[in-house]
């Protein structure tokens, strides 16, 4: 049995994510850095983004588009990982969670770079 590739994995991310954003836009309302305007919003649209995006990935006729797509999505959610910082509260855990995950952006952005170059 073959590991799963680099699509695959970036269409199983976001395709959770984004229904966990229908399913559950409350858990992300808060993410969404208020001047962008009314959160809810902007959760329901990306998480129709990223399940779009996942379908691409999940296609190879339309792979390499839903590279760019998540390439493009990924670097799109970098304001909401630097406004957890202003918003949660200054305790070591929320602190340490905040810190760990905007490094794993540039893994997951290298990744779905590969995926639309090709690779």
């Amino acid at each position: 049995m073959r590991k799963p590739g680099k699509a695959s994995m970036l269409a199983a991310l976001l395709g959770g994510g984004g229904v966990l954003h229908l399913v559950r836009p409350q858990l992300y309302d808060w993410l969404v850095p208020p001047e962008l305007g009314d959160q809810r919003t902007w959760v329901l649209a990306t998480g129709v983004a990223e399940i779009g995006t996942a379908a691409l990935l999940a296609a190879p006729a339309t792979r390499r588009l839903g590279g760019w797509s998540a390439v493009g999505l990924l670097l799109a959610f970098v304001p909401a990982h630097v406004h957890t910082f202003r918003v949660i509260p200054k305790k070591p855990l929320p602190m340490a969670v905040a810190i760990g995950r905007l490094p794993l952006q540039i893994p997951m952005v290298n990744a779905a770079l590969q995926v639309a170059r090709g690779r």
